[in-house]
């Protein structure tokens, strides 16, 4: 698994948010949560991280609903589109995907050091963060084609 990569204290590639981000934009906020723990205890299964990975993947399944209702278009999102590079083009999905691999590196770390650590949690949040948004965007190119509209 990608997440098993040991390139440096610092950086920890955490690409399985990017499936929660790329949830139609018409789920409401009961499912989001639901698939993001199924998918964050999936990944705990095989990481051994005992719900670091479920809780701040639930996190951000319990955000995102209410974060896209203040970044929607004046007319809203088109739901046959998907919240996707190609769809929403990349400074909408760069805004989107840093804002919410923020919030989950931010939480993930915060409660793997278990201490109050800022200088670390940060250090670690924003190297991790960078690592991930990298390779996220990669996948998107390589896996996600435009919507027909």
């Amino acid at each position: 698994m990608i997440n098993q990569l040991d390139i440096h204290e610092y950086f920890n590639p955490m690409v399985y948010p990017m499936l929660i981000l790329m949830l139609p934009f018409e789920l409401g906020v009961l499912p989001t949560i639901i698939l993001s723990f199924i998918l964050g205890i999936s990944v705990d299964a095989f990481s051994n991280t005992f719900g670091l990975h479920a809780s701040s993947a639930m996190l951000i399944g319990y955000l995102r609903p209410t974060i896209l209702n203040y970044i929607k278009p004046r007319d809203g999102f088109d739901i046959s589109l998907l919240p996707s590079i190609q769809d929403m083009g990349v400074s909408w999905f760069l805004g989107y995907a840093v804002l919410f691999l923020a919030i989950h590196h931010l939480w993930f770390f915060s409660l793997e050091i278990l201490k109050f650590d800022l200088l670390l949690i940060l250090a670690k949040t924003i190297c991790s963060m960078l690592f991930s948004l990298a390779l996220i965007i990669l996948l998107q190119y390589i896996l996600y084609t435009p919507s027909k509209k």
